[in-house]
């Protein structure tokens, strides 16, 4: 809330604008329309309604509130939340016992740099009650540390490979031969005999064949998709905080924030500006334009994090326009910072390095580098490593 304002009178446009960031602070807050009565009453008393409602009339016509009814007070329309973030960009909010609380949650050093910012994500997703979208480099020295095997019919499983740093892979693996659930039991046990050099298991020739095709297809398959990447890995999660809003109880505002999520190209357009930018930023109403995906009523808020001082992703939230933008500005600097420690002290205490994708380029001059190269920071056992 804005306090009282002081004895020296701003200028007449001055204090349109502190109207305008008054209603906003309020309309946040409330959710309701702002009449001028009410925005007198909190903190502009040294004004009439008349001249408030003045104000409001030439901010309307400057397509910065609107009115849903003609008697009743106005509420902010895009452009106007977006003076209110440009005018409190620089300037975010958040108490010091709540940014030692999110610090406290987002630190500790952790060899699982992967499943460390997944749950990097779910915290700030509570925290900002959005939804949450965090780009990823690929982190080298990472190994498969379990395989797990799940059917879907009698000739399809799911392969799930998990590594030591936390990534999970999926993969859909075919058999002609057909799959009984004895012989899956079979199947995984081969598959954790290749891994860990535990007992290797009794299994009849055909079930060994399969097993064998499933390890080999498996591993081969994450071998290239690890050494060869266009794009950051994602990170997303919160959806359901939407639902909180009173802004998405219409489905179809609550569909349109969603589908962003659906699209890869788009979340990799925003976490990219957000890199390129190299700060905090937020894009509301026709900011959003350039995406393939037609959001109504967003905001979407990006920062960069970084890695030994080398941007190496984003952080992204989504939620409605109304948003309580200068705590959530607070929350995701503290974040980013958080992120940023904690991801630089675990890379140096492990001994772990990055990579950030390559964009497929054709260079006959220039050899690219070998297959065998790309893949030396990844180990398909954990008994290769020793």
């Amino acid at each position: 809330m804005l306090k009282a304002m002081s004895p020296k009178r701003p200028a007449k446009d001055e204090r349109e604008r502190l109207v305008l960031l008054g209603l906003v602070d309020l309309y946040i807050e409330t959710g309701k329309p702002i009449g001028s009565s009410t925005l007198r009453e909190k903190g502009f008393q040294s004004l009439s309604s008349a001249t408030i409602r003045n104000y409001f009339a030439k901010l309307e016509k400057a397509g910065l509130l609107k009115q849903q009814h003609s008697s009743g007070g106005r509420i902010p329309t895009e452009e106007a939340y977006k003076l209110y973030v440009q005018s409190h960009l620089e300037n975010p909010q958040i108490k010091e016992k709540d940014a030692e609380a999110l610090t406290e949650k987002l630190g500790g050093p952790t060899r699982e740099v992967a499943a460390y910012l997944q749950r990097a994500a779910e915290v700030l997703a509570e925290e900002t009650k959005c939804a949450v979208f965090v780009s990823s480099p690929r982190f080298d020295q990472d190994f498969v540390l379990d395989i797990k095997i799940v059917a879907i019919d009698a000739n399809r499983v799911i392969c799930i490979l998990i590594t030591d740093f936390g990534m999970v892979h999926t993969e859909v693996l075919y058999a002609e031969e057909g799959i009984s659930g004895a012989n899956l039991q079979k199947i995984a046990q081969y598959l954790q005999w290749r891994l860990s050099g535990v007992e290797k298991p009794k299994l009849k020739k055909q079930d060994e064949k399969i097993a064998a095709r499933f390890y080999k297809e498996i591993m081969l398959r994450h071998i290239v998709s690890y050494s060869n990447f266009s794009a950051e890995d994602i990170h997303r999660t919160g959806f359901s905080k939407l639902l909180d809003y009173p802004d998405f109880i219409n489905a179809a505002s609550l569909a349109s924030g969603l589908s962003l999520f659906e699209n890869e190209r788009d979340l990799r357009l925003l976490l990219e500006k957000g890199c390129k930018e190299n700060c905090l930023c937020c894009l509301i109403g026709d900011d959003l334009a350039p995406l393939s995906t037609k959001l109504t009523g967003c905001s979407v808020l990006i920062i960069p994090y970084r890695i030994h001082q080398t941007i190496a992703g984003a952080i992204a939230l989504l939620g409605p326009n109304r948003l309580p933008y200068r705590h959530l500005f607070g929350l995701l600097s503290t974040a980013s910072d958080a992120i940023s420690e904690t991801l630089t002290r675990s890379l140096y205490k492990f001994k772990i390095t990055f990579r950030k994708p390559q964009a497929a380029q054709i260079e006959l001059e220039s050899p690219q580098p070998s297959f065998i190269d790309r893949t030396r920071g990844l180990l398909i056992d954990k008994k290769e490593e020793e």
